[in-house]
Parts: C-alpha cells; sequence; structure tokens
C-alpha cells in the first residue's frame, strides 16, 4: 500500500443521479458483478480480503417489484432509509423469508416501535433517547438488533451524527441498553468529486475505532466501520470500510430527490 497510488481512487459522485435503471434480473446480476468486482479491486490495492467487506444494496425509493428483482439476482439484505417504507415492503415482502433488513437512516423516537419490530440492523443510532425508545420496544417485541453509531466526521452542520469527540462517552452509556447490540460505527462523508476530502472523513472514522477499541465497555464491539456509498465505497474500503452502503449503482438512478428524504440536503447522501 503506498499514498500515491490509494491518491488515484477518484469519485463516482459525477455520475449522481446518472446510473442507468435496474429493470430485469440480468440487470441487477450484471451491477451486482461490476460492485463486486470494483470492491475486490480496492481490497487488493491495500492488501484486504475481499470477505471482510459487505455489501448492503440500498433499496430507498424503490418499488416492491424492484426488490423482489434484485432479490432474486442475489440481495439478501436492503437497506432502507425511511422506517415507514421500510415497514411497510418487510410487510408486504415477509414470504422471503431470508431477506434482512437494515435501517440506515435518521431515527425519531415515535418511529421506534416501527423498526424493533422488523430490523436486523439500525446503523444510525446517535442520541441516547433514541437508544432508550429502541431498548423499551425491542424488550417489548422480544428481540434484539445490531447497531452502529453514527459518526459526523464530515463537520457538516446539515448531517446526523455525533462529533468524533463524543463518541467514547456515548459508547461509555450503552451496556445499560442489553437489546442493543454495538457492532461498529457508521459515517456519511461529504458529497464531494475531491476525493482528498471524502477520504478524510473515512480515514477519521477509522482512526476514531482504532482509538476506541482498547476502551470501550465489555459487549460493546467495534468491528465494523460502515462507509462509503456508490460514489466513493471504493474510497472508503482502501480507508477501512467493512460495510459499503450501494444503492444507484446497483438499482439506478431515484426519480425522488435526496431532499424529499432528509429535511436537509446534506442528510442521508446519496447512496
Amino acid at each position: 500500500m503506498t499514498t500515491e497510488l490509494l491518491l488515484e481512487t477518484s469519485t463516482l459522485h459525477d455520475r449522481h443521479g446518472r446510473w442507468p435503471q435496474a429493470e430485469t434480473v440480468e440487470d441487477f446480476r450484471n451491477n451486482l458483478t461490476v460492485v463486486h468486482a470494483r470492491m475486490a479491486a480496492a481490497c487488493q490495492r491495500v492488501g484486504r480480503d475481499p470477505a471482510g467487506v459487505r455489501l448492503l444494496p440500498v433499496s430507498k425509493t424503490k418499488s416492491e417489484a424492484s426488490l423482489r428483482l434484485a432479490y432474486a439476482a442475489g440481495c439478501r439484505s436492503l437497506g432502507e432509509n425511511k422506517p415507514q417504507e421500510a415497514c411497510r415492503k418487510w410487510e408486504a415482502m415477509q414470504d422471503l423469508t431470508d431477506l434482512r433488513w437494515s435501517v440506515i437512516g435518521h431515527l425519531q423516537t415515535n418511529k421506534a416501535k416501527l423498526v424493533a419490530r422488523f430490523a436486523s440492523e439500525f446503523q444510525a443510532l446517535d442520541s441516547l433517547r433514541v437508544a432508550e425508545a429502541l431498548e423499551r420496544r425491542l424488550q417489548a417485541e422480544g428481540r434484539g438488533l445490531d447497531v452502529f453509531v453514527q459518526v459526523n466526521t464530515s463537520g457538516e452542520s446539515g448531517k446526523y451524527g455525533l462529533p468524533p469527540n463524543e463518541v467514547a462517552e456515548f459508547l461509555r452509556q450503552m451496556p445499560v441498553f442489553s437489546a442493543l447490540r454495538v457492532r461498529g460505527l457508521m459515517t456519511l462523508a461529504v458529497l464531494s468529486a475531491e476525493a482528498d476530502r471524502v477520504r478524510e472523513c473515512f480515514a477519521l472514522l477509522r482512526g476514531v475505532r482504532d482509538r476506541l477499541r482498547q476502551e470501550s465497555p465489555k459487549g460493546i464491539l467495534l468491528d465494523e466501520l460502515s462507509m462509503g456509498m456508490s460514489g466513493d465505497y471504493e474510497i472508503a474500503i482502501e480507508e477501512g470500510a467493512t460495510v459499503v452502503r450501494v444503492g444507484q449503482a446497483i438499482f439506478g438512478a431515484r426519480a425522488t430527490p435526496d431532499t424529499h428524504y432528509w429535511p436537509s440536503a446534506g442528510e442521508g447522501g446519496a447512496n
């Protein structure tokens, strides 16, 4: 691994909104093949095993029919931003018993009951209020939930997530929530064509994780780093991502703009 080599990797943010629609199972298979190949190439550049990086296809705004095509092409996990939308899709697709659902967007406490019903994973935990609401609902459901703590590494005011210097204290308070299994950290990089700026966000999250790994409370695992989306997942992998959240490069461009999904244009990014 060399700095010069890493800096050659560019973002794909200039393609935002221009990925062709996947309309058949074959389209999905082809897109998945391309994404997996790029993931493997990124791993090879830095000497990582591709088996150590999980692809989370992001299906927000896409129809049930589209999700079923993705399933037929091999997708067994899907990421959604809005709990209401995710819950509707889960209810409609319960015949696919091996399909796992990840909620990856900001959660209001009054929507915790939805996530507690069906999600296998929640990747945007950034407040004790949300932790308390999830814990209460999960206890009532008799379920546990894998969670990632969201960290704001870009410093943008429009993005959710804990400031990096508040993560340690937040983790110290997590053991009281027995239904929440902390697996790692998540971030959204700055949406920029400048690869160096994007890389800085990912490197910052990795640094936070590395510093906290040895001092985190018992039972708090920081093995996972969820970072990287359609425009920058290769850089994220070079910087240590174990989960990449890829939507448009698999499903195709979304007709619904991100401003429909987040109150601030910066929140949530462009998966």
